[in-house]
Protein backbone atom coordinates (compact mmCIF):
# COMPACT_ATOMS: atom_id res chain seq x y z
CA UNK A 1 0.00 0.00 0.00
CA UNK A 2 1.65 3.11 -0.90
CA UNK A 3 0.35 5.62 1.55
CA UNK A 4 -1.35 8.88 0.22
CA UNK A 5 0.72 11.39 1.45
CA UNK A 6 3.14 14.00 -0.53
CA UNK A 7 6.67 12.78 0.17
CA UNK A 8 9.84 14.31 -1.45
CA UNK A 9 13.27 12.68 -0.66
CA UNK A 10 15.37 14.35 -3.01
CA UNK A 11 15.87 17.24 -5.09
CA UNK A 12 13.41 16.90 -8.42
CA UNK A 13 14.38 14.98 -10.41
CA UNK A 14 16.57 12.75 -8.20
CA UNK A 15 19.35 11.43 -9.71
CA UNK A 16 17.42 7.99 -10.89
CA UNK A 17 15.02 10.17 -12.77
CA UNK A 18 17.32 11.92 -14.33
CA UNK A 19 19.58 8.74 -15.32
CA UNK A 20 16.21 7.74 -16.86
CA UNK A 21 16.03 11.13 -18.77
CA UNK A 22 19.01 10.94 -20.43
CA UNK A 23 18.14 7.34 -21.61
CA UNK A 24 15.45 8.66 -23.31
CA UNK A 25 17.06 11.26 -25.48
CA UNK A 26 19.08 8.62 -27.08
CA UNK A 27 16.14 6.60 -28.19
CA UNK A 28 12.71 8.45 -27.93
CA UNK A 29 11.63 10.92 -30.69
CA UNK A 30 11.80 14.42 -29.83
CA UNK A 31 8.28 15.20 -31.02
CA UNK A 32 6.94 13.01 -28.15
CA UNK A 33 6.33 15.90 -25.61
CA UNK A 34 6.84 15.65 -21.63
CA UNK A 35 6.10 18.03 -18.80
CA UNK A 36 8.51 16.65 -16.58
CA UNK A 37 11.67 14.25 -16.16
CA UNK A 38 10.17 12.20 -13.06
CA UNK A 39 9.81 8.87 -13.91
CA UNK A 40 6.85 6.63 -12.03
CA UNK A 41 7.56 3.23 -11.00
CA UNK A 42 4.79 2.89 -8.76
CA UNK A 43 1.39 4.84 -8.32
CA UNK A 44 -2.18 3.94 -6.02
CA UNK A 45 -5.06 6.41 -5.14
CA UNK A 46 -3.96 9.92 -6.03
CA UNK A 47 -0.16 9.31 -5.24
CA UNK A 48 2.45 8.57 -7.83
CA UNK A 49 5.84 7.41 -6.71
CA UNK A 50 8.96 8.12 -8.95
CA UNK A 51 12.37 6.51 -9.46
CA UNK A 52 14.06 7.80 -6.29
CA UNK A 53 10.76 6.93 -4.33
CA UNK A 54 9.17 10.63 -4.14
CA UNK A 55 5.43 10.34 -4.18
CA UNK A 56 4.05 13.22 -5.68
CA UNK A 57 0.29 14.26 -5.36
CA UNK A 58 -1.19 13.62 -9.25
CA UNK A 59 -3.48 16.40 -10.45
CA UNK A 60 -3.76 15.57 -14.11
CA UNK A 61 -4.84 11.59 -13.56
CA UNK A 62 -3.05 10.71 -16.85
CA UNK A 63 -5.52 13.49 -18.56
CA UNK A 64 -8.48 12.35 -17.47
CA UNK A 65 -7.70 8.57 -17.46
CA UNK A 66 -7.38 7.95 -13.32
CA UNK A 67 -10.72 8.62 -12.31
CA UNK A 68 -10.99 5.75 -10.33
CA UNK A 69 -7.87 6.27 -9.31
CA UNK A 70 -4.50 4.57 -9.70
CA UNK A 71 -4.22 1.01 -9.00
CA UNK A 72 -7.87 0.26 -8.33
CA UNK A 73 -8.29 -3.01 -6.51
CA UNK A 74 -11.34 -3.86 -8.95
CA UNK A 75 -9.42 -2.94 -11.95
CA UNK A 76 -6.27 -4.65 -10.82
CA UNK A 77 -8.51 -8.10 -10.35
CA UNK A 78 -10.08 -7.87 -13.63
CA UNK A 79 -7.49 -7.50 -15.80
CA UNK A 80 -5.69 -10.12 -13.91
CA UNK A 81 -7.93 -12.87 -13.83
CA UNK A 82 -9.03 -11.79 -18.21
CA UNK A 83 -5.62 -12.17 -18.58
CA UNK A 84 -4.51 -15.59 -17.47
CA UNK A 85 -7.42 -16.57 -19.27
CA UNK A 86 -7.20 -14.91 -22.60
CA UNK A 87 -5.35 -11.37 -23.59
CA UNK A 88 -7.01 -11.35 -27.67
CA UNK A 89 -9.50 -13.00 -29.97
CA UNK A 90 -10.37 -9.84 -32.02
CA UNK A 91 -14.09 -9.31 -31.53
CA UNK A 92 -14.84 -9.40 -35.15
CA UNK A 93 -13.27 -12.82 -35.19
CA UNK A 94 -14.17 -14.58 -32.09
CA UNK A 95 -16.68 -12.77 -30.29
CA UNK A 96 -16.76 -12.64 -25.82
CA UNK A 97 -19.18 -11.64 -23.28
CA UNK A 98 -17.00 -8.53 -22.09
CA UNK A 99 -17.53 -6.60 -25.21
CA UNK A 100 -21.58 -7.04 -25.13
CA UNK A 101 -21.22 -6.30 -21.47
CA UNK A 102 -19.92 -3.25 -21.64
CA UNK A 103 -21.87 -2.18 -24.39
CA UNK A 104 -24.75 -3.31 -22.18
CA UNK A 105 -23.71 -0.48 -19.80
CA UNK A 106 -22.76 2.15 -21.90
CA UNK A 107 -26.20 1.92 -22.96
CA UNK A 108 -27.26 2.51 -19.50
CA UNK A 109 -25.34 4.85 -18.58
CA UNK A 110 -25.23 7.55 -21.63
CA UNK A 111 -27.59 10.50 -21.71
CA UNK A 112 -31.28 9.28 -23.48
CA UNK A 113 -34.39 6.43 -22.44
CA UNK A 114 -33.84 5.11 -26.48
CA UNK A 115 -32.39 2.39 -27.65
CA UNK A 116 -28.62 2.57 -27.70
CA UNK A 117 -26.18 0.42 -29.87
CA UNK A 118 -22.21 1.41 -29.10
CA UNK A 119 -19.11 0.31 -30.83
CA UNK A 120 -15.36 -0.11 -29.07
CA UNK A 121 -12.06 1.16 -30.08
CA UNK A 122 -8.77 1.81 -28.51
CA UNK A 123 -8.62 6.07 -28.11
CA UNK A 124 -10.48 9.32 -28.09
CA UNK A 125 -9.45 10.30 -31.67
CA UNK A 126 -10.77 7.50 -33.26
CA UNK A 127 -14.02 7.25 -31.44
CA UNK A 128 -14.45 10.60 -32.76
CA UNK A 129 -13.75 10.12 -36.24
CA UNK A 130 -16.09 6.79 -36.16
CA UNK A 131 -18.84 9.18 -34.95
CA UNK A 132 -18.24 11.34 -38.10
CA UNK A 133 -17.98 8.20 -40.19
CA UNK A 134 -21.23 6.76 -38.10
CA UNK A 135 -23.16 10.12 -38.85
CA UNK A 136 -21.78 10.89 -42.58
CA UNK A 137 -23.28 7.07 -43.18
CA UNK A 138 -26.27 7.55 -41.29
CA UNK A 139 -27.34 11.64 -43.11
CA UNK A 140 -25.99 10.94 -46.87
CA UNK A 141 -24.18 14.09 -45.83
CA UNK A 142 -20.21 15.48 -45.51
CA UNK A 143 -20.02 18.65 -43.64
CA UNK A 144 -19.17 18.81 -40.18
CA UNK A 145 -19.33 22.08 -37.60
CA UNK A 146 -17.20 21.87 -34.77
CA UNK A 147 -16.10 24.95 -32.59
CA UNK A 148 -13.31 27.40 -31.60
CA UNK A 149 -10.67 26.37 -28.90
CA UNK A 150 -11.70 22.52 -29.57
CA UNK A 151 -9.38 19.53 -29.32
CA UNK A 152 -10.82 15.97 -30.78
CA UNK A 153 -7.29 14.18 -31.35
CA UNK A 154 -4.13 13.82 -33.28
CA UNK A 155 -5.61 11.55 -36.31
CA UNK A 156 -5.28 13.67 -39.92
CA UNK A 157 -9.51 13.69 -39.19
CA UNK A 158 -9.17 15.31 -35.90
CA UNK A 159 -6.63 17.40 -36.29
CA UNK A 160 -8.36 19.05 -39.01
CA UNK A 161 -11.28 19.28 -36.20
CA UNK A 162 -8.99 20.48 -33.25
CA UNK A 163 -8.77 23.99 -32.94
CA UNK A 164 -4.81 24.67 -32.15
CA UNK A 165 -1.93 24.46 -34.77
CA UNK A 166 0.59 24.50 -32.03
CA UNK A 167 1.82 21.58 -30.97
CA UNK A 168 -1.00 19.72 -32.53
CA UNK A 169 -1.19 20.59 -36.25
CA UNK A 170 2.27 22.19 -37.33
CA UNK A 171 3.80 20.58 -40.07
CA UNK A 172 1.12 17.68 -40.87
CA UNK A 173 -1.05 18.91 -43.54
CA UNK A 174 -2.86 19.03 -45.49
CA UNK A 175 -5.61 18.20 -43.17
CA UNK A 176 -9.26 16.53 -44.55
CA UNK A 177 -11.67 18.47 -46.00
CA UNK A 178 -15.68 19.21 -44.96
CA UNK A 179 -14.79 20.99 -41.46
CA UNK A 180 -16.31 24.19 -40.43
CA UNK A 181 -15.20 25.89 -37.20
CA UNK A 182 -17.76 28.19 -35.43
CA UNK A 183 -17.46 30.60 -32.42
CA UNK A 184 -17.49 28.90 -29.05
CA UNK A 185 -19.95 30.31 -26.49
CA UNK A 186 -16.46 31.34 -24.11
CA UNK A 187 -18.37 33.72 -21.75
CA UNK A 188 -15.27 34.96 -20.05
CA UNK A 189 -13.92 36.35 -23.39
CA UNK A 190 -17.35 37.09 -25.03
CA UNK A 191 -16.90 40.67 -26.54
CA UNK A 192 -20.31 42.56 -25.16
CA UNK A 193 -20.37 39.98 -22.11
CA UNK A 194 -21.13 36.79 -20.14
CA UNK A 195 -25.01 38.16 -20.12
CA UNK A 196 -25.06 37.75 -23.74
CA UNK A 197 -22.82 34.98 -25.16
CA UNK A 198 -25.29 32.21 -25.47
CA UNK A 199 -27.87 33.95 -27.55
CA UNK A 200 -25.28 35.54 -29.65
CA UNK A 201 -22.75 32.76 -30.02
CA UNK A 202 -26.00 30.23 -31.37
CA UNK A 203 -27.22 33.31 -33.62
CA UNK A 204 -23.49 33.98 -34.89
CA UNK A 205 -23.48 29.90 -35.05
CA UNK A 206 -26.97 29.69 -37.07
CA UNK A 207 -26.21 32.23 -39.54
CA UNK A 208 -22.78 31.17 -40.48
CA UNK A 209 -24.25 27.36 -40.66
CA UNK A 210 -26.59 28.84 -43.46
CA UNK A 211 -24.50 30.92 -45.32
CA UNK A 212 -21.05 29.61 -45.42
CA UNK A 213 -22.39 25.50 -45.62
CA UNK A 214 -26.19 24.93 -45.72
CA UNK A 215 -27.71 22.68 -43.34
CA UNK A 216 -28.59 20.41 -46.14
CA UNK A 217 -25.07 19.39 -45.89
CA UNK A 218 -24.61 19.23 -42.59
CA UNK A 219 -23.92 15.61 -41.20
CA UNK A 220 -22.47 16.22 -37.58
CA UNK A 221 -22.25 19.15 -35.09
CA UNK A 222 -19.19 17.65 -32.50
CA UNK A 223 -19.06 19.87 -29.37
CA UNK A 224 -17.26 18.93 -26.12
CA UNK A 225 -19.78 19.45 -23.39
CA UNK A 226 -16.73 21.43 -21.55
CA UNK A 227 -14.03 21.81 -23.62
CA UNK A 228 -10.76 20.34 -22.99
CA UNK A 229 -7.55 21.10 -24.18
CA UNK A 230 -9.08 24.22 -25.42
CA UNK A 231 -8.88 25.62 -21.44
CA UNK A 232 -12.14 23.63 -19.86
CA UNK A 233 -14.01 25.85 -21.68
CA UNK A 234 -18.00 25.23 -20.42
CA UNK A 235 -20.40 26.91 -22.63
CA UNK A 236 -22.19 29.39 -21.64
CA UNK A 237 -25.74 28.01 -19.84
CA UNK A 238 -28.36 27.58 -22.96
CA UNK A 239 -25.54 27.41 -25.76
CA UNK A 240 -25.86 23.53 -25.42
CA UNK A 241 -29.68 23.06 -25.77
CA UNK A 242 -29.70 26.07 -28.65
CA UNK A 243 -27.23 23.03 -30.63
CA UNK A 244 -29.87 20.59 -29.44
CA UNK A 245 -33.01 22.58 -30.70
CA UNK A 246 -30.88 23.75 -34.29
CA UNK A 247 -29.54 19.80 -35.14
CA UNK A 248 -33.21 18.70 -34.45
CA UNK A 249 -35.17 20.77 -36.65
CA UNK A 250 -32.46 20.70 -39.88
CA UNK A 251 -31.76 16.17 -38.98
CA UNK A 252 -28.37 17.38 -38.00
CA UNK A 253 -26.52 14.21 -35.64
CA UNK A 254 -25.68 16.38 -32.69
CA UNK A 255 -22.02 14.23 -31.12
CA UNK A 256 -21.04 15.16 -27.76
CA UNK A 257 -17.42 14.83 -27.10
CA UNK A 258 -17.28 13.62 -23.58
CA UNK A 259 -13.88 11.79 -23.86
CA UNK A 260 -12.13 14.16 -20.99
CA UNK A 261 -15.67 15.22 -19.39
CA UNK A 262 -17.54 12.29 -19.17
CA UNK A 263 -17.41 9.13 -16.45
CA UNK A 264 -18.21 11.18 -13.56
CA UNK A 265 -15.65 13.61 -13.36
CA UNK A 266 -17.83 16.83 -13.50
CA UNK A 267 -20.10 15.41 -10.68
CA UNK A 268 -22.82 13.64 -13.53
CA UNK A 269 -22.08 10.76 -15.47
CA UNK A 270 -21.27 12.66 -18.86
CA UNK A 271 -21.09 16.53 -18.60
CA UNK A 272 -23.74 17.20 -21.00
CA UNK A 273 -26.17 16.20 -18.40
CA UNK A 274 -25.49 19.09 -16.41
CA UNK A 275 -27.43 20.81 -19.45
CA UNK A 276 -30.19 18.76 -19.45
CA UNK A 277 -29.25 17.71 -23.21
CA UNK A 278 -29.23 14.47 -24.90
CA UNK A 279 -27.13 14.07 -27.88
CA UNK A 280 -27.44 11.73 -30.71
CA UNK A 281 -24.15 10.10 -30.00
CA UNK A 282 -21.26 9.85 -27.35
CA UNK A 283 -17.74 9.75 -28.04
CA UNK A 284 -15.94 8.30 -24.75
CA UNK A 285 -12.82 7.02 -23.77
CA UNK A 286 -10.15 8.14 -20.97
CA UNK A 287 -11.87 7.52 -17.61
CA UNK A 288 -13.75 4.46 -19.31
CA UNK A 289 -10.88 1.78 -19.24
CA UNK A 290 -9.54 2.57 -15.32
CA UNK A 291 -5.93 3.11 -16.89
CA UNK A 292 -6.19 0.80 -19.85
CA UNK A 293 -6.84 1.79 -23.79
CA UNK A 294 -9.78 1.68 -24.87
CA UNK A 295 -13.06 4.09 -26.53
CA UNK A 296 -16.30 3.91 -27.60
CA UNK A 297 -19.39 5.71 -29.60
CA UNK A 298 -22.68 5.20 -27.96
CA UNK A 299 -26.16 6.77 -29.19
CA UNK A 300 -29.01 6.26 -31.48
CA UNK A 301 -29.71 2.59 -32.64
CA UNK A 302 -30.98 3.80 -36.01
CA UNK A 303 -27.96 6.24 -36.56
CA UNK A 304 -25.42 3.45 -34.91
CA UNK A 305 -26.73 0.89 -37.31
CA UNK A 306 -26.50 2.67 -40.41
CA UNK A 307 -23.04 2.37 -41.94
CA UNK A 308 -22.51 -0.89 -43.82
CA UNK A 309 -21.84 -4.21 -42.38
CA UNK A 310 -18.09 -4.50 -41.48
CA UNK A 311 -17.95 -0.49 -41.56
CA UNK A 312 -17.04 -0.47 -38.32
CA UNK A 313 -14.15 -2.08 -35.97
CA UNK A 314 -10.38 -2.78 -35.71
CA UNK A 315 -7.88 -5.20 -34.71
CA UNK A 316 -7.67 -3.83 -30.80
CA UNK A 317 -10.84 -2.71 -30.22
CA UNK A 318 -12.94 -3.72 -27.36
CA UNK A 319 -9.86 -5.95 -26.20
CA UNK A 320 -10.44 -8.52 -23.82
CA UNK A 321 -8.28 -6.90 -21.17
CA UNK A 322 -9.46 -3.32 -21.55
CA UNK A 323 -13.05 -4.41 -21.41
CA UNK A 324 -12.64 -5.98 -18.36
CA UNK A 325 -11.02 -3.06 -17.27
CA UNK A 326 -13.90 -0.61 -18.42
CA UNK A 327 -16.22 -2.74 -16.38
CA UNK A 328 -14.58 -2.94 -13.32
CA UNK A 329 -14.03 0.89 -13.16
CA UNK A 330 -17.69 1.39 -14.25
CA UNK A 331 -18.34 -0.67 -11.14
CA UNK A 332 -16.01 1.43 -8.90
CA UNK A 333 -18.13 4.86 -9.86
CA UNK A 334 -21.09 3.63 -9.13
CA UNK A 335 -20.49 1.47 -5.50
CA UNK A 336 -17.96 4.04 -4.44
CA UNK A 337 -20.32 7.01 -5.79
CA UNK A 338 -17.61 8.67 -7.58
CA UNK A 339 -20.03 10.96 -9.21
CA UNK A 340 -20.54 12.92 -5.90
CA UNK A 341 -17.07 12.74 -4.76
CA UNK A 342 -15.94 14.58 -7.31
CA UNK A 343 -19.21 17.22 -6.33
CA UNK A 344 -17.10 17.19 -3.20
CA UNK A 345 -14.02 18.13 -4.59
CA UNK A 346 -14.97 20.52 -6.99
CA UNK A 347 -16.79 22.40 -4.06
CA UNK A 348 -13.38 22.08 -1.86
CA UNK A 349 -11.59 23.00 -5.43
CA UNK A 350 -13.53 26.09 -5.95
CA UNK A 351 -13.71 27.30 -2.24
CA UNK A 352 -9.56 27.10 -2.49
CA UNK A 353 -9.26 28.61 -5.71
CA UNK A 354 -11.60 31.20 -4.86
CA UNK A 355 -9.56 32.47 -1.85
CA UNK A 356 -6.42 32.67 -4.44
CA UNK A 357 -8.30 34.65 -6.99
CA UNK A 358 -8.54 37.14 -3.96
CA UNK A 359 -5.37 37.08 -3.35
CA UNK A 360 -3.81 36.40 -6.70
CA UNK A 361 -5.01 39.36 -9.37
CA UNK A 362 -3.49 37.40 -12.14
CA UNK A 363 -6.07 34.51 -11.89
CA UNK A 364 -8.85 36.31 -14.43
CA UNK A 365 -11.82 33.24 -13.74
CA UNK A 366 -11.80 30.15 -12.20
CA UNK A 367 -14.24 27.73 -14.27
CA UNK A 368 -15.25 24.17 -14.39
CA UNK A 369 -17.65 21.78 -13.12
CA UNK A 370 -16.87 19.11 -10.41
CA UNK A 371 -13.51 17.47 -10.35
CA UNK A 372 -12.79 18.76 -14.14
CA UNK A 373 -11.56 22.99 -12.88
CA UNK A 374 -9.22 25.60 -14.32
CA UNK A 375 -7.99 28.94 -13.79
CA UNK A 376 -7.14 31.67 -16.71
CA UNK A 377 -4.08 33.51 -15.90
CA UNK A 378 -4.15 36.70 -17.34
CA UNK A 379 -2.38 40.09 -17.14
CA UNK A 380 -3.31 42.61 -14.17
CA UNK A 381 -4.55 45.75 -16.20
CA UNK A 382 -7.94 44.33 -16.93
CA UNK A 383 -6.64 43.37 -20.57
CA UNK A 384 -7.62 40.23 -20.19
CA UNK A 385 -4.14 39.59 -22.47
CA UNK A 386 -3.77 35.59 -21.67
CA UNK A 387 -0.56 34.94 -19.07
CA UNK A 388 1.27 31.77 -20.56
CA UNK A 389 4.95 33.05 -19.24
CA UNK A 390 3.00 32.76 -15.54
CA UNK A 391 1.20 30.04 -16.05
CA UNK A 392 4.00 27.79 -16.92
CA UNK A 393 6.32 29.31 -14.12
CA UNK A 394 3.52 28.56 -11.84
CA UNK A 395 3.01 24.37 -12.84
CA UNK A 396 6.41 24.19 -12.93
CA UNK A 397 6.57 25.27 -9.05
CA UNK A 398 4.21 23.10 -8.56
CA UNK A 399 6.12 19.97 -9.91
CA UNK A 400 9.23 21.48 -8.13
CA UNK A 401 7.35 20.79 -4.57
CA UNK A 402 5.97 16.91 -5.67
CA UNK A 403 2.28 18.53 -7.35
CA UNK A 404 1.48 17.39 -10.49
CA UNK A 405 -0.23 20.12 -12.36
CA UNK A 406 -1.59 20.25 -15.98
CA UNK A 407 -1.45 23.74 -18.32
CA UNK A 408 -3.96 24.13 -21.33
CA UNK A 409 -5.73 26.53 -23.07
CA UNK A 410 -5.88 28.14 -26.75
CA UNK A 411 -3.09 30.83 -25.50
CA UNK A 412 -1.23 28.49 -23.04
CA UNK A 413 -2.12 30.54 -20.00
CA UNK A 414 -4.97 28.00 -18.12
CA UNK A 415 -4.16 25.48 -15.18
CA UNK A 416 -6.30 22.47 -15.24
CA UNK A 417 -7.28 19.93 -12.33
CA UNK A 418 -7.78 16.54 -13.25
CA UNK A 419 -7.67 14.63 -9.72
CA UNK A 420 -8.85 11.53 -9.51
CA UNK A 421 -12.11 11.01 -7.53
CA UNK A 422 -10.51 9.33 -4.86
CA UNK A 423 -8.41 11.91 -3.22
CA UNK A 424 -9.02 12.51 -0.13
CA UNK A 425 -9.48 15.99 0.87
CA UNK A 426 -6.38 16.17 3.02
CA UNK A 427 -4.57 15.53 -0.52
CA UNK A 428 -6.58 18.51 -1.98
CA UNK A 429 -5.71 21.17 0.36
CA UNK A 430 -2.06 20.41 0.29
CA UNK A 431 -1.80 20.72 -3.33
CA UNK A 432 -3.91 23.84 -2.66
CA UNK A 433 -1.77 25.12 -0.11
CA UNK A 434 1.50 24.26 -2.86
CA UNK A 435 -0.47 25.99 -5.41
CA UNK A 436 -0.39 28.94 -3.30
CA UNK A 437 3.54 28.86 -2.60
CA UNK A 438 3.61 28.23 -6.28
CA UNK A 439 1.95 31.70 -7.28
CA UNK A 440 4.39 33.52 -4.71
CA UNK A 441 7.22 32.12 -6.18
CA UNK A 442 6.33 32.94 -9.55
CA UNK A 443 4.79 36.48 -8.94
CA UNK A 444 8.04 37.02 -6.43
Amino acid sequence: MIEQRRILRTALPGPKSAALAQRRVATVSGAVSGGNDLYIEAAQGAILVDADGNQHIDFGSGIGVASVGHSDPRVVEAVTKQAASYGHTCFMVSPYAGYVELCEELAKRTPGDFEKRSALFNTGAEAVENAVKVARAYTGRQAVIVFDHAYHGRTNLTMAMTAKVQPYKDGFGPFAPEIYRMPMAYAYRWPTGPENCAAEAFAEFASLAHLQVGENHIAAVVVEPIQGEGGFIVPAPGFLKMLREWCTEHGVVLVADEVQSGFCRTGKWFAIEHENVVPDLVTTAKALGGGLPIAAVTGRADIMDSPVFGGLGGTFGGNPLSCAAALAAIETMEVEDLAGRATQIGELLTERLTALAAKYPQIGEIRGRGAMMAIEMVATDGSKAPDAALTKAVVAGCGRRGVLMLSCGSYGNVIRMLPPLVTEMALINDAMDVLDEAFAEAIG
